[in-house]
């Protein structure tokens, strides 16, 4: 058993794919397959139970999967204590955000760190704030940065920084100045995802209000964030989203913002990490650095 092995098997336990893990680490599928069964003959267990075209871990696989991390943990820590410089520290770091931290946060974080450590490769897929949170848990990613909390033992939540919700409107919306929540539902309205941060604070800012979706004049429900921002640009629609994600279009003159009456309450971004995974030393110096980066 080495330490190559190990990373190996690490990569297909955590992509649950044999092809993928094979991308991850730049080697062939045939390869991959060839460490993980020199690995299994060298410990004498099966690691993967093969059920039809998957491969399951087996309860040997999943505690050999926990002292392999510590044990990579324990090189990468090696490797920074011998270093002369903390540039030399590289490795990949896998992060899952929702749609305004992976836009206008997470490109600052990762610009401050990799001043700090330039070997460090992100690689950061887009998805809901529930997602993100799973993907958190089920220890597919390394961490999360999202807009809302999803409760969980397992799950530790750091604050980054905190805002509001925003009302935005077309250039030729006939609406001015603060409004009040009441005001705005004889205009079409474009709704996110039942699963985004952005709705789940709508929601608890509609029931303040006594207001429900029902009453809304919905014209368009949307996965993505720029292109519900584009669908209240063309004046099809109002709606309620971050002020970070409205700023840049309302300082470009490309929609109005609008302060939202007897709203004062803020959101939170966070960095969610599971308390249960072991981290690599690159991920946990991110973990530990994440709210000096924003």
């Amino acid at each position: 058993m080495d330490l190559h092995q190990l990373l190996v098997f690490t990569k297909v336990v955590e992509h649950r794919s044999f092809s993928k893990a094979a991308e991850d680490i730049f080697l062939s599928q045939s390869t991959v397959s060839s460490h993980i069964h020199a690995l299994e003959k060298t410990l004498n267990v099966n690691l993967f139970d093969r059920v039809g075209r998957d491969s399951v871990l087996t309860p040997h696989g999943e505690r050999l999967y926990q002292w392999a991390l510590k044990i990579l943990l324990l090189k990468d820590q090696a490797i920074l204590d011998l270093t002369e410089g903390m540039t030399e520290l590289r490795g990949n770091i896998r992060i899952a955000a929702s749609s305004v931290p992976g836009q206008f946060i997470i490109p600052k974080m990762v610009k401050q760190f990799r001043n700090q450590y330039p070997n460090a490769v992100f690689h950061i897929d887009q998805f809901s704030s529930r997602i993100v949170s799973e993907k958190v848990l089920s220890g597919t990613v390394d961490m999360g940065i999202l807009g809302d909390k999803y409760e969980s033992d397992k799950l530790q939540y750091v604050p980054l920084l905190k805002e509001k919700l925003v009302l935005i409107t077309s250039n030729h919306s006939n609406i001015t100045g603060p409004v009040n929540l009441h005001d705005v539902l004889e205009y079409p309205f474009i709704m996110r995802n039942s699963d985004s941060g952005t709705n789940a604070q709508l929601e608890r800012l509609l029931k303040k209000n006594k207001i429900s979706k029902d009453q809304l004049n919905i014209a368009a429900f949307t996965e993505s964030g720029q292109s519900l921002i584009q669908f209240v640009i063309q004046d099809i629609g109002i709606s309620i989203i971050s002020e970070i994600a409205a700023k840049e279009h309302f300082k470009n003159n490309m929609l109005k913002m609008h302060e939202i009456i007897d709203f004062d309450a803020e959101r939170h971004f966070y960095l969610v990490h599971n308390q249960n995974k072991t981290q690599s030393m690159l991920s946990k110096l991110f973990i530990d650095s994440a709210q000096a980066l924003v």
